[in-house]
């Protein structure tokens, strides 16, 4: 089973290719927790990854283009015609759909079709941006994305051992050559680029100045700190929507996440 969990040091977003979600704040009244200590920036090793290369069938791409529109046109009756009848909820603690509802409604529930300015047809939009897709394992002629990246997770578990880190703690750039800035400003110097390794994302609390682009503070394997476009770093553990082709039809067979 691939990981579920979010690393917070990413800040409120998620990404599927360059579309950025917000995710919930926390509950105002759960109680304050001390912050973990963070291990001091030092060089590492670097730990190749690989991206994940779209998925080649016509008909997923004008599947995709019309789960965009609908999503789009915030058409409900629309996407239910596109949610499998057995649509699954695959969370951290378990299977969430309830068998009881309609597809559509589990669906909702997932990704937050509901409410008064529902954010769940956004995150609609990004899914249906991103070409990847990987097979899932429990469920034959079943893919899901944004699919994972290919990695030794061997060598990311050493890495993260010998910089006293956790594996949550690490990212990946979606393109070679990301470039580095020496503050949180995208005209700040640039200080560096990034090839296709994981990189360290640290902690940083300084709010971005009114109107910059968020950035994400990193540590290169060099060991130096630096800073990049928020949206040029993946986590590992994204929710994951996922499709099941039936003949020439696709579907939406389920969600994997949303545990927050």
């Amino acid at each position: 089973m691939r990981p579920l969990s979010i690393s917070l040091v990413f800040g409120a977003a998620v990404f599927m290719g360059c579309a950025a979600i917000a995710l919930p704040a926390f509950a105002q009244t759960r109680p304050a927790q001390p912050a973990p200590a963070v291990a001091p920036p030092k060089p590492y090793n670097a730990v190749p990854v690989k991206l994940p290369e779209p998925l080649k069938d016509a008909s997923f791409e004008a599947f995709r283009k019309q789960l965009g529109e609908i999503a789009q046109k915030k058409d409900r009756a629309a996407l239910a015609k596109l949610v499998a009848a057995d649509f699954f909820w695959q969370a951290e603690d378990g299977e969430k759909a309830d068998k009881k509802k309609s597809p559509i409604d589990n669906l909702s529930a997932a990704i937050g079709l509901g409410g008064k300015d529902p954010a769940g047809w956004e995150l609609l939009a990004g899914y249906s941006g991103d070409p990847t897709a990987g097979p899932y394992p429990d469920k034959p002629n079943t893919v899901c994305a944004p699919a994972d990246p290919t990695f030794d997770d061997k060598a990311l578990e050493d890495l993260a051992k010998s910089t006293q880190t956790d594996p949550s703690e690490w990212g990946y750039p979606l393109a070679s050559g990301v470039e580095v800035r020496g503050a949180a400003k995208a005209d700040a110097p640039v200080t560096e680029k990034l090839g296709m390794n994981f990189v360290r994302v640290m902690p940083d609390d300084t709010p971005p100045a009114q109107g910059a682009a968020p950035m994400v503070r990193v540590v290169t394997p060099s060991g130096k700190v630096g800073y990049v476009a928020i949206e040029a770093i993946a986590p590992l553990g994204n929710d994951q929507i996922c499709y099941v082709k039936s003949g020439a039809d696709w579907k939406i067979a389920g969600f994997i996440g949303g545990d927050q």
